[in-house]
């Protein structure tokens, strides 16, 4: 799990963008005023605490409540501009003293996961909190205990309110985080919009592929491609790996922790720009060469009239329009150079690449192997 998984993509707006806070700074804030609360003091409002990196934030509590043997707190979270889908969700802590000797017990509440599928940096079977949260709320309790003079034997219940529906719209599902979101962040900010981000979610299912034994993925630039590029082999949810833009996070992490056989699927626009040796396809990090595609479609034996209509040609689209006019089959030159940028990418790793051309409506163009 990573600060991928409850993320929603989008472009990214040219203002300055306000950041935010983590689902884990807000569950680790939450449990703080829950336990002091427990612990027989007053709920702190706002509760500061002490990020991995030295930041020392406080959060407003948007709810507090306790019983004879419990402590619950909640705190909305802001995410700043980032487009994450549980921005604006109410993340609560419950907290119950545990016998001694238990230790710090964490639980899934409503809305939080629980992993199902090894390959994760977190158990089977476990409330999907990542490892740095769960290091930030034991080292709360441990501050809170010593202080009360008591053993840190406590059990922390996370809850988000809406999880399990917003899970829907993550990486949740495919990674085998079943029954609501993932408790996130490493740093405790949020930076909007941030790259490493998605990378980070690409990693994290090959890391489950492989776990699960997948011996092919696929990666894809959008939607469409991914349709028509798992229906065609058949494959599971589990095996598409949300590639987006980051053919190269894909490719260089598979460098690494191979599996047998991949599949690039994606549109003549962003694969043309994996042919020319980008291996990250964004609008504004790469950009079509309209004078490498006419080199191409001389190549292919357009007449001069052709190249020189490309080399004014406004869009990839409009290319990949006359280029078919003209009876030349561009998008399978294109996937042949993609897949020789693939191979190159990946070097010795023992991995079989093929790569597929689709159009906007997901019919397949070419398809290189």
């Amino acid at each position: 799990m990573n600060a991928g998984e409850n993320e929603i993509r989008m472009e990214k707006p040219a203002t300055a963008l306000r950041r935010g806070w983590t689902t884990g700074a807000c569950a680790t804030a939450a449990t703080k005023a829950a336990l002091t609360a427990l612990l027989g003091g007053d709920f702190p409002d706002p509760v500061a605490i002490v990020l991995p990196k030295g930041e020392s934030p406080a959060f407003p509590l948007a709810r507090e409540s306790r019983g004879d043997a419990w402590a619950s707190a909640g705190i909305i979270k802001d995410a700043g501009d980032d487009p994450d889908v549980t921005h604006g969700a109410l993340v609560s802590a419950q907290t119950r003293r545990l016998p001694a000797g238990s230790g710090i017990v964490f639980k899934a509440g409503d809305g939080v996961g629980t992993v199902t599928k090894a390959g994760l940096p977190i158990e089977v079977g476990e409330p999907a909190i990542n490892p740095v949260p769960r290091r930030m709320m034991s080292e709360v309790v441990h501050e809170l205990c010593a202080s009360y003079g008591i053993a840190p034997d406590i059990e922390i219940e996370i809850s988000i309110e809406n999880g399990a529906e917003l899970a829907e719209k993550t990486w949740n599902p495919r990674l085998g985080i079943i029954g609501g979101l993932s408790v996130l962040g490493t740093t405790g900010v949020v930076h909007p919009f941030s790259c490493s981000a998605w990378i980070h979610s690409i990693h994290r299912g090959i890391d489950v592929a492989r776990a699960e034994g997948l011996t092919h993925v696929l990666g894809a630039t959008g939607s469409t491609s991914e349709k028509t590029a798992q229906a065609f082999y058949g494959l599971p949810d589990i095996a598409c790996l949300d590639m987006g833009d980051f053919a190269g996070g894909l490719i260089k992490y598979l460098r690494a922790h191979p599996v047998p056989r991949l599949t690039i699927a994606g549109g003549f626009a962003k694969l043309s720009k994996l042919a020319q040796g980008a291996l990250d396809l964004h609008s504004g990090r790469s950009q079509v060469d309209m004078r490498w595609l006419a080199d191409r479609a001389s190549g292919l034996g357009a007449q001069s009239g052709t190249a020189e209509r490309i080399l004014s040609a406004n869009t990839a689209l409009e290319v990949l329009q006359m280029t078919s006019a003209a009876d030349l089959d561009l998008p399978a030159d294109i996937a042949i150079a993609a897949r020789a940028t693939v191979i190159d990418t990946l070097r010795d790793a023992p991995v079989e690449v093929d790569v597929m051309v689709t159009d906007r409506s997901g019919t397949l163009l070419a398809h290189a192997r």
